[in-house]
C-alpha cells in the first residue's frame, strides 16, 4: 500500500501540500479550523511526517537537540519537563543525549548533532572543550547552555549562578551562629565545583575555613552516601555544627544520620541541601534547600529556539539569570530553636 503524502493530506483537505507543510511545521501561523480539517485528513490517510524528506527540502531538519549530564538525576528530567511543554505542540521534536559527564562524549554527541542540522540546541553548563565551543560557535542554528550563568555564553544562556546561591546559603548558617560549617559534595562537576567556590568565598570572609571541613568524593550523589560521608566527617572533625550539601541526595542522608547518632538539628547540627527537589521539605525537621527554577530554565530554553527558527533577533541580554530562592526551613533555623 502506497505510502501517504502531503499532496495526498493536501487533497483530502482541499489545500495544497504547501500549506499542509506550513500547518505541520508552524502551526501558529494557520487558522484554527484549517489545522482542524487537516488533522482529520492525516488522520483519516494515517500520514505520518518524513523528517529525512523534510531535511532535504528544507536543509534543516526537525530536531531540537538537548545534551544533559544524566537521565537519572531529577534536575535534567525537571528541565527536559519544561522544555517538552514549549515543543510539544509544534511540528519540532526533542532528541536527547546522555553525555554521562564526560567533556569527550559531550564532544562526540554535539558533533553527531551538528551532523543531523538541528533546528536549534540545548546543552548543560559552560565548560564544554575547546573543540566543542568550536562546533558550537560555527554551527547554523541558536545555541542555549543552561543551568549556569556566565558573560561569554556560546549564543544565550539560561540558568543561575551557582556561586551566589551556595554563598547566600554558607551566609545564612553563618547568620544562624553556626561556625564549624563543612562543605560536602559528590561528582564533582563544573557546577558543584562553583558551589564549593561559593561556600569557601563566605568562610573566607568570616575567618572561619578549615580545608579539613571539605569532603569531596566523585561518586554521584545518593541518600546512602550522605550518611557515609557524615559519618567520615564526624570521625575526621568531630566538633563540626553544620553541613552545606551540593545536592539534596546528599542533604537526606546527612539527615538520616543524624537521627541515627542522635544530633539534634538544627540545636547541635545544621543542614542545607541544593535545588529543592521535594524530599528535603517532607524531611523531619524540615531541610533548608536552594530552590533552582529547573522546569522555567528548559521552558525559557526552547521557547528561544522556537522564537529564532521563527525568525527573531539575538537578545540583547545573553546572560538570562532566572534567579535562585534559599528555602529557610527548620533544619537550619537554629536561632528559633534555641
Amino acid at each position: 500500500m502506497k505510502r501517504p503524502t502531503l499532496i495526498d493530506v493536501g487533497i483530502e483537505a482541499g489545500v495544497s501540500a504547501i500549506t499542509v507543510s506550513r500547518a505541520l511545521r508552524e502551526p501558529e501561523k494557520v487558522s484554527e479550523s484549517l489545522r482542524e480539517r487537516i488533522a482529520k485528513a492525516i488522520d483519516k490517510l494515517g500520514y505520518v511526517p518524513n523528517p529525512a524528506a523534510s531535511s532535504l527540502a528544507s536543509n534543516r531538519s526537525s530536531i531540537i537537540g538537548v545534551l544533559v549530564p544524566s537521565f537519572s538525576n531529577y534536575v535534567f528530567a525537571d528541565v527536559l519537563s519544561g522544555a517538552n511543554s514549549v515543543i510539544e505542540k509544534t511540528g519540532y521534536s526533542i532528541q536527547i543525549g546522555n553525555t554521562g559527564y564526560d567533556p569527550l562524549t559531550e564532544e562526540a554527541m554535539i558533533r553527531k548533532f551538528v551532523s543531523l542540522s538541528p533546528v536549534g540546541l540545548i546543552i548543560a553548563g559552560v565548560d564544554q572543550t575547546e573543540t566543542s565551543r568550536n562546533m558550537l560557535e560555527t554551527v547554523d542554528c541558536p545555541v542555549v547552555q543552561i543551568m549556569d550563568s556566565t558573560d561569554d555564553p556560546v549564543d544565550v544562556i539560561v540558568g543561575f549562578s551557582n556561586f551566589e546561591a551556595a554563598a547566600a546559603s554558607a551566609q545564612h548558617m553563618v547568620d544562624q551562629g553556626y561556625r564549624r560549617i563543612a562543605f560536602v559534595g559528590t561528582r564533582m562537576d563544573p557546577r558543584t565545583q562553583q558551589r564549593m567556590a561559593g561556600f569557601e568565598s563566605v568562610m573566607r570572609q568570616h575567618q572561619i575555613y578549615d580545608p579539613a571541613l571539605f569532603i569531596t568524593t566523585p561518586q554521584k550523589s545518593s541518600v546512602e552516601i550522605g550518611r557515609h560521608l557524615l559519618a567520615g566527617l564526624l570521625d575526621k572533625v568531630p566538633d563540626c555544627d553544620g553541613v552545606f550539601c551540593n545536592n539534596d541526595d546528599v542533604a537526606v542522608g546527612i539527615g538520616l544520620e543524624c537521627q541515627r547518632r542522635n544530633l539534634s538539628v538544627p540545636k547541635d547540627f545544621g543542614i542545607c541541601g541544593f535545588n529543592d527537589l521535594g524530599t528535603t521539605s517532607q524531611m523531619n525537621p524540615a531541610i533548608t534547600s536552594v530552590y533552582t527554577p529547573r522546569v522555567e530554565i528548559g521552558e525559557r530554553a526552547a521557547q528561544y529556539i522556537l522564537d529564532r527558527a521563527a525568525g527573531g533577533p539575538q537578545p540583547d541580554i545573553r546572560n538570562i539569570d532566572l534567579g535562585f530562592t534559599l528555602k529557610k526551613r527548620a533544619s537550619t533555623l537554629r536561632s528559633e530553636a534555641i
